[in-house]
């Protein structure tokens, strides 16, 4: 029997590829989970509605995508911390406070996006890849400096 899958099954395929399945196998778990429907002529018809609709949609997301990378690319994040006397961090900057310093200038990612392999613990200007969807890759530099020593920073750029 051929069927329309609605959702991803393990070991069949994806959402909304057709599949030769077994009478049974798709009778009683496939049809009875709804988690697929019965390659009839109007659910074909149905199906190429639903692929139009998605790219469209899958259209739109890419841009906004884009929009976003070049929005990110070269972004500098300055993030003031409190630092003892011998140059430690009180705290360490994580994906989260990355995040909640881009949400306060008004951009908005998801904690998974951004690309840190270890928390940053040391005074600096660190290089930091955001990955996008549609495999889209954005870098931003985050400088950690001193709350109280930002009038004594050296920048020789």
């Amino acid at each position: 029997m051929k069927v329309i899958l609605l959702q991803e099954v393990e070991d069949l395929g994806k959402k909304y590829e057709i599949k030769e399945v077994k009478d049974g196998y798709a009778r009683n778990f496939l049809l009875a989970k709804k988690l697929a429907r019965a390659a009839t002529k109007e659910a074909l018809k149905w199906l190429s509605d639903q692929k139009e609709v998605i790219e469209k949609e899958a259209e739109e997301d890419l841009k906004k995508s884009q929009a976003l990378a070049s929005q990110l690319d070269g972004l500098e994040v300055a993030i003031a911390v409190k630092v003892g006397d011998e140059g430690q961090l009180f705290e360490s900057i994580n994906s989260q406070k990355i995040v909640d310093k881009l949400k306060e200038l008004g951009i908005e990612v998801k904690k998974s996006k951004v690309k840190l392999d270890h928390p940053i613990k040391e005074l600096g200007d660190y290089p930091i890849s955001i990955v996008l969807d549609h495999n889209l890759e954005a870098e931003i530099k985050v400088v950690v400096s001193d709350v109280e020593g930002a009038s004594k920073e050296d920048d020789s750029e």
